[in-house]
């Protein structure tokens, strides 16, 4: 039975750590868009796991959500996690589901038996990932092929990652972005508990990984001439040794602040940084860049397609630690210029709208409840032969000048 295609709709929302939003692009996906189709009247389930119990709550911003326990294990702890919501779902059929991330296409078989329409939003190529070895790899590249054989259909965040799918496999996705918020009227009360001063200071918000070049970074400042300090906001649970790697590289001038929770904080630093150095270079378009756009961040950016997508001309690029020295150093000799970039990174950002995502992916879910996608025929999930994972180079030994860039370039015409 399909559902009325004007009607409200049950919509669950599985795989990522679900609500309020805390960790990365997919919380602030499913918390950005969920509220909004709970507000229209749509029943939005969200699988939640939250390690304290106190933080358990049974609804917010008008979604439902379900709390599950998880392996803590970096190889287990998603698909664990999925693996129960999935059961809770056979259990609660809903009428659409999308799915968080391609690790979890092993259990989209089990969806589809259940006669749950289900859309995979692939996001990057994990793949590439520095922290996956040769086995993790394979997982990875083996679930891309089971998404594509197994979702009613996939969701892509970036033009680069649609190209990655039609070049690898020849199967269509819905090129849904993530969403830019517009801040205004940023104070600076929260960056003076920092003793940081508007415009004065550098920054960085990442997750300590390796292709998010943090170390690169940090690297490339510490090379610099730059008087202004640099402000290192991130962590990361199971990367210790990146962790010290990333210290090592610093000097007096540069100041870690850990992981920041407070929004409000985090928005201010972002907007009275002089410059944002975003080193994000295997997933697709990335939430932090966004936000950090939305706010007027003047941006130095690793130069790759899906960055690129984003900011068009209002970006500056880097590959290598001597890049990042000449930027930061060129941002403090011309300040007025960085801030002119920042504004017109700010205008990008209009065309990131977290209503317009929202309406994505209401029409996606209608039409997986309309049973649109139900009888097409989809890819085989055999790859064209197009990428070799053995032979992408890991995101250290592709920082280096004139390496070749193994991901996918964006359409000129940027993103949907």
């Amino acid at each position: 039975m399909t559902r009325s295609p004007d009607g409200p709709l049950r919509i669950a929302l599985i795989g990522t750590r679900g609500v309020p939003a805390r960790y990365g692009g997919f919380e602030t996906c499913v918390e950005e868009v969920g509220g909004r189709l709970a507000d229209r009247g749509h029943d939005v389930l969200v699988y939640c796991r939250t390690p304290e119990a106190a933080d358990r709550v049974p609804a917010y911003r008008g979604m439902r959500l379900v709390h599950l326990p998880a392996l803590r294990r970096r190889s287990l702890e998603t698909l664990s996690h999925t693996a129960l919501s999935v059961g809770h779902q056979l259990a609660h059929r809903h009428d659409a589901a999308i799915v968080f991330n391609a690790a979890n296409a092993v259990f989209l078989p089990a969806l589809r038996a259940a006669r749950v329409p289900v859309a995979t939003h692939v996001d990057g190529l994990e793949w590439q990932r520095a922290k996956w070895g040769g086995a993790g790899r394979r997982y990875y590249r083996t679930a891309e092929a089971l998404a594509v054989r197994w979702s009613d259909a996939l969701v892509a965040d970036a033009a680069g990652i649609a190209d990655y799918y039609t070049r690898e496999f020849g199967a269509p996705t819905e090129q849904i972005a993530y969403g830019a918020p517009l801040l205004d009227d940023l104070g600076t009360d929260k960056l003076a508990t920092l003793e940081l001063p508007s415009r004065g200071y550098h920054l960085v918000v990442a997750r300590f990984e390796p292709e998010n070049h943090v170390e690169l970074v940090v690297e490339g400042y510490r090379r610099s001439r730059a008087t202004l300090p640099l402000v290192v906001v991130g962590s990361a649970p199971y990367a210790d040794e990146y962790t010290r790697r990333v210290h090592a590289a610093a000097d007096g001038r540069v100041r870690m602040l850990g992981g920041v929770w407070d929004q409000e904080l985090l928005d201010q630093l972002y907007g009275h940084a002089l410059t944002y150095l975003h080193g994000h270079s295997v997933g697709g378009t990335n939430p932090s860049l966004l936000r950090a756009i939305g706010a007027g961040a003047p941006t130095v950016a690793y130069d790759v397609g899906f960055n690129r997508e984003v900011l068009r001309d209002a970006g500056r690029w880097f590959r290598t630690p001597d890049d990042v020295a000449r930027l930061v150093e060129d941002a403090e000799a011309d300040p007025g210029a960085a801030l002119a970039r920042g504004a017109a990174a700010r205008l990008r950002a209009q065309d990131y709208d977290w209503d317009d995502v929202a309406d994505g992916y209401e029409a996606l879910c209608r039409r997986l409840a309309a049973g649109d996608f139900r009888g097409r025929r989809r890819p085989s999930g055999r790859r064209r032969g197009t990428a070799d994972a053995a032979a992408v180079p890991s995101p250290d030994r592709a920082a280096g000048a004139g390496a070749p860039d193994p991901r996918p370039a964006a359409r000129p015409g940027g993103a949907a």
